[in-house]
C-alpha cells in the first residue's frame, strides 16, 4: 500500500508538470527516498536474519560438532573470546566513551551477536582453520541465543532504566528461538538429508547475502541519516576500538593457550566479527527494544568491521606470501 501511495503521488505530479530527462531523474531518486522513509525495516532485516541463519545451518555437518571433543582448548578459547570477553569489551566501551543509553545498549547488542557464515569466509582468506571458524560460529551462535538475553537484561537495567527502556527478556528469547535456532536446525537438516540441494542452496545464498545487507544499511542510513552523521565521529572511534580490542583479545587468548598459527587466525576473525543484521533485529523488532536509533551502531559496526578485518586479511596474505 505504500508503495502504491507513493507511485499514486508520483503519477498525479507527473500529469501537472511535463518532465525532461533530468527531471525524470531527479523525481525518481525522490521517489526512492519516499520509498524507502517510509519502509519500515524490520521487514527487511528479519528475512534477511532468517536467511543467514538458515544458510549457516546449511553449511553444518556432524564433523564439526565432534571438534567440540578432538580439539577442546581451541574451542574454548573462542567461545570465551565471543561469551565472556565481547560483553566485557562492550561494557568498558560503553562507559569509556559516555555513550547516550541507547547507543551503549546498541554496543553491547553487537557484544552479544556472533559473526555467522562471513566469518568462516573471512577465515579461508586469511589461511584460518575453517573447520575451526565453522564449529566456533555454531557454537556461539546457539550458546548467545541464551546468554545475549541475560547481558542485555543486566546492561538494560544499568543504563536503560533513567531512560525509560526495557527489556521484555521472554520476548528476546522467544525471538532468538523462532529467527535464529529453528533456521539453523532447519538448514542443518537440509545439509544432513539432502547434502546435494543444501550446496545448491548455499551456493545461491552466499551470493544474495551481501546484496541484501548492502539494502538493508542503504535503508537504515536514508532513515536515520542525520543521527548517523551527527553521531559518526563518535561511534565509528568507538567501534573501530571495538574492533582492535576484540581482536587483541584473539590474539591474547591464542597467544596464552599456544594455540597454532592456523587456530590463532580463526579466533582472531571469529572474536573481531559480529552479526550486525542480529543487532540490527533485536534493536529495530517491535517485539523487543522497538528503537532503531539503537541499531545505529550496529550500521556503524558493520562499516568498520569490514575496513578492518579486510585490512587484516591482507597483512596477513602478505605476510606469508613473505
Amino acid at each position: 500500500m505504500v508503495f502504491l501511495s507513493v507511485c499514486t503521488t508520483f503519477e498525479l505530479r507527473s500529469k501537472v508538470l511535463p518532465l525532461g530527462n533530468a527531471q525524470i531523474n531527479l523525481a525518481f531518486r525522490s521517489l526512492i527516498r519516499t520509498f524507502a522513509h517510509r519502509m519500515n525495516t524490520i521487514f527487511i532485516v528479519l528475512p534477511i536474519l532468517v536467511l543467514l541463519m538458515f544458510d549457516l545451518g546449511l553449511t553444518l555437518r556432524p564433523a564439526d560438532f565432534r571438534l567440540v571433543v578432538e580439539r577442546p582448548r581451541a574451542i574454548l578459547v573462542g567461545l570465551a573470546g565471543q561469551i565472556l570477553l565481547l560483553p566485557l569489551i562492550g561494557l568498558a566501551i560503553g562507559f569509556g566513551f559516555q555513550l547516550e543509553a541507547v547507543f551503549f545498549l546498541g554496543v553491547m547488542l553487537i557484544a552479544c551477536s556472533p559473526g555467522g557464515s562471513s566469518s568462516n569466509v573471512f577465515s579461508m582468506l586469511a589461511g584460518g582453520d575453517v573447520a575451526l571458524s565453522v564449529s566456533l560460529t555454531m557454537l556461539s551462535s546457539i550458546i548467545t541465543l541464551f546468554t545475549g538475553p541475560l547481558v542485555m537484561s543486566y546492561a538494560t537495567g544499568l543504563v536503560g532504566e533513567n531512560q525509560s527502556i526495557t527489556l521484555p527478556v521472554g520476548n528476546l528469547l522467544v525471538q532468538n528461538i523462532v529467527l535464529m535456532l529453528v533456521p539453523i536446525v532447519i538448514g542443518l537438516s537440509v545439509a544432513m538429508w539432502r547434502e546435494q540441494l543444501a550446496r545448491k542452496m548455499h551456493g545461491v545464498l552466499k551470493k544474495l547475502a551481501f546484496p541484501a545487507l548492502i539494502l538493508l544499511a542503504s535503508i537504515f542510513f536514508i532513515q536515520n541519516r542525520e543521527t548517523i552523521v551527527r553521531e559518526f565521529p563518535q561511534l565509528g572511534l568507538a567501534m573501530t576500538v571495538l574492533i582492535l580490542l576484540a581482536m587483541g583479545g584473539g590474539v591474547a587468548l591464542s597467544w596464552m593457550m599456544r594455540l597454532s598459527g592456523r587456530e590463532q587466525r580463526t579466533i582472531i576473525i571469529e572474536i573481531g566479527m559480529q552479526n550486525a543484521a542480529q543487532a540490527i533485529s533485536i534493536a529495530s523488532s517491535p517485539f523487543v527494544f522497538a528503537n532503531d536509533v539503537m541499531a545505529i551502531p550496529a550500521i556503524v559496526y558493520a562499516l568498520m568491521m569490514n575496513v578492518i578485518l579486510l585490512a587484516y586479511v591482507g597483512i596477513i596474505k602478505s605476510l606469508r606470501k613473505n
